[in-house]
């Protein structure tokens, strides 16, 4: 039984559809990556971050997208986990790790009343409107041809299950040991709730 869930939400330009360690996207929408060949989904639900790539061929990827890749600001970072902590009391769904990276944010969330994909979504949809309202939107000069302004993150998110607690408790460090290990400082915010295992909060 699924206990929790290692989110990981990656920004625009960070984890493409068409990276060499895999992805969860079944085609390439966007015609500048396209030459560099069809989508490399994959169906495990396993971290496959550590799988071999070529950094050169990741490099032209991202030089061919059609905006920057983005990477967060330290204030930046700070909209976006007003914009968690807002979604989090407003919607009571338990986060037991965060780390907001400058190209990607790991989570580790506990079950709750919605799907995985729709948390997914309602977290970053908090954190960009967070990013608005402080005026701070990586792409804020950026507008579509219907005004609206191109999203910040990558489509969609990755998880990984967590199946016991064993394994959440390896997941809660890992996250909390990411900025170190990145040489960022530790990073604490009021919306992380600690783990209390043996228990099974399904919010509702």
């Amino acid at each position: 039984m699924v206990l929790a869930y290692h989110l990981i939400l990656s920004a625009y330009g960070f984890w493409l559809p068409i990276d060499q360690g895999g992805s969860w996207s079944a085609f390439v929408r966007a015609y500048e990556l396209a030459r560099f060949g069809p989508a490399t989904k994959t169906n495990t639900r396993r971290s496959v971050a550590g799988r071999r790539f070529d950094a050169t061929q990741r490099v032209a990827m991202r030089a061919a997208l059609a905006r920057r890749p983005v990477v967060f600001d330290g204030r930046q970072a700070r909209a976006i986990a007003i914009g968690f902590a807002d979604y989090v009391g407003r919607s009571m769904v338990p986060v037991h790790a965060c780390a907001i990276m400058p190209d990607h944010v790991h989570l580790v969330v506990g079950r709750f009343r919605l799907s995985i994909e729709r948390t997914c979504e309602q977290l970053k949809g908090a954190a960009t409107a967070q990013l608005n309202r402080d005026g701070i939107h990586p792409f804020a000069d950026v507008h579509y041809c219907n005004g609206r302004t191109p999203t910040p993150w990558a489509r969609k998110g990755w998880w990984v299950f967590l199946n016991s607690n064993s394994d959440i408790h390896r997941s809660i460090r890992y996250v909390d040991k990411n900025p170190v290990h990145a040489g960022l400082r530790p990073q604490r915010w009021s919306f992380v709730t600690p783990y209390e295992e043996g228990t099974l909060r399904v919010t509702r």
